[in-house]
């Protein structure tokens, strides 16, 4: 019997873990065209090889196509060579779309809000062109719990990024199939399948508060190894009696 290498038994776990994601949030349906936000980082080439080796087992029957966003005013050093390697490695179909922004134009909305909303645009109007009725985005379960804790921080509010979301307005669904698998996971995972990293240099990325996050939410497990999936069961797990919003009509 061949012994298994370390990527075949991490591309089991991740896949197991993205099969859950699929069933528990129905995420990928029977005849889905699904849009892949390939960015270039570690986790959107994740995304492409774990959704392209899905697609080969027979249930769900889905199809996929994978879309590059280039901002023309952030400088980037992406290898589109490499990526549409990377895409036709995993049977998806690879596609590189440039547009702007001009944060000149909007003072009320921060930069990072404009450079998400034109990108988000973009994909939303290759998907209509493509026949997609959904668009993959590669955040994992680290970047949804740390924009829990940043709502409640800066928002005064409980929400995140949900697993899945019906944009009925435009006749698409937002799915994120990586939901239930960690960051690191995804870095190791990186790291053994040798991903060439894609650059970009944006003069705005530091006024994010998610890196400060990050670390906050490494304190917690520190304090306790469960903290991550308790934080995560909260979302499902709400006692609204509980809370001072709760309005207590039974008396």
């Amino acid at each position: 019997m061949t012994k298994k290498s370390e990527k075949d038994l991490l591309l089991y776990h991740l896949d197991r873990k993205l099969k859950k994601a699929i069933e528990s949030y129905r995420l990928i349906e029977d005849g889905d065209h699904i849009l892949i936000g390939l960015s270039g980082g570690k986790d959107s080439l994740a995304m492409v090889e774990l959704l392209g080796r899905r697609m080969k087992i027979f249930a769900p029957r889905f199809s996929a196509v994978a879309v590059h966003i280039r901002m023309k005013n952030i400088a980037y050093k992406s290898d589109t060579t490499y990526l549409e390697k990377h895409c036709e490695q995993s049977g998806i179909p690879f596609i590189e779309h440039e547009t702007e922004f001009d944060p000149e134009n909007d003072r009320r909305k921060s930069p990072c809000f404009l450079c998400s909303w034109y990108r988000r645009k973009a994909l939303f109007t290759i998907a209509k062109k493509q026949q997609c009725n959904k668009i993959a985005f590669g955040h994992h379960q680290d970047d949804i719990i740390q924009t829990l804790l940043m709502n409640m921080t800066f928002q005064g509010s409980f929400g995140t990024m949900p697993p899945r979301l019906s944009m009925n307005k435009f006749e698409m669904t937002l799915i994120r199939p990586l939901c239930l698998i960690e960051e690191k996971e995804l870095l190791r995972l990186s790291q053994l399948s040798g991903y060439t990293k894609q650059e970009k240099n944006c003069p705005y990325e530091h006024a994010s508060s998610r890196p400060e996050m990050k670390e906050i939410l490494k304190i917690l497990e520190k304090m306790s190894p469960q903290v991550r999936s308790h934080i995560w069961n909260s979302m499902t797990h709400i006692q609204p009696e509980y809370l001072p919003g709760f309005t207590d009509n039974r008396n």
